[in-house]
């Protein structure tokens, strides 16, 4: 009998708990929502946050301190909070609105396909919301829009690479032409030797030479006569 009464008690107290817990979240939850209503969103953060310690498991928290913190402009806090949130929540509903504020923060961060995917989550959810029809149909197009202008942006880069390409190897073929006549007008300027100055030389002393080799001959044909005369006119002289 004591032992079903403390067995008794101990629900008892411990649904007192929850009861407690459960009360203070609402209450959490509601005062950020007036303070998020009347753009207080600092001190609204504050409050889900305090929910949040009171329930870790609160998707309602947790959903509206995301969007708490994307009013505050942190994104990256709002996304994670919202992630968390799509892993636990079960309600559709509910779930529709977490990833089609998914989507319109990836959106603004122009990360189109991410949104697109957001968005399509929402409707399998909720397939009657125009809203995310809407901003599903925007996002497909500028994710069009951004995918032909990478790609215009791939093939402009491609064309300067060519043309880049191109002109230095047409610098190289002019540098090359360049060397090929600076190397020919050098031959011309200061060639080995000039057949000019070789013919020139030749008629200057082609005379010089030629009186020279008949001076030569006449010297022998002289010395041949002296000594053809002294053979003929006297004794021989003997060479030491």
């Amino acid at each position: 009998m004591l032992k079903s009464k403390y067995i008794l008690f101990v629900v008892f107290l411990l649904s007192a708990v929850a009861v407690s817990a459960q009360k203070a979240e609402r209450n959490y939850i509601r005062k950020g929502n007036r303070l998020f209503n009347d753009s207080i969103f600092v001190d609204a953060e504050v409050n889900y946050r305090k929910a949040l310690e009171v329930n870790p498991k609160s998707t309602v928290s947790m959903y509206n301190l995301g969007n708490t913190l994307s009013q505050q402009q942190k994104f990256q806090d709002a996304m994670e909070q919202y992630v968390s949130a799509s892993n636990i929540e079960k309600d559709k509903m509910k779930l529709a609105h977490i990833y089609h504020n998914m989507g319109v923060l990836l959106q603004a961060g122009k990360d189109y396909a991410k949104a697109v995917d957001a968005y399509k989550m929402s409707l399998r959810n909720n397939p009657t919301d125009d809203e995310t029809r809407y901003n599903l149909a925007l996002a497909q197009k500028m994710l069009k829009d951004q995918q032909q202008n990478q790609q215009n942006q791939d093939q402009n880069q491609d064309q300067n690479k060519d043309q880049q390409k191109q002109n230095q190897k047409q610098d190289q073929n002019k540098d090359k032409q360049n060397d090929q006549k600076q190397d020919e007008k050098k031959d011309q300027q200061q060639p080995p030797k000039s057949e000019k100055q070789n013919n020139q030389m030749s008629k200057e002393n082609a005379e010089q030479l030629l009186n020279s080799v008949m001076q030569d001959e006449k010297d022998v044909q002289d010395k041949v006569k002296k000594q053809q005369k002294v053979m003929q006119g006297g004794r021989l002289e003997k060479d030491w």
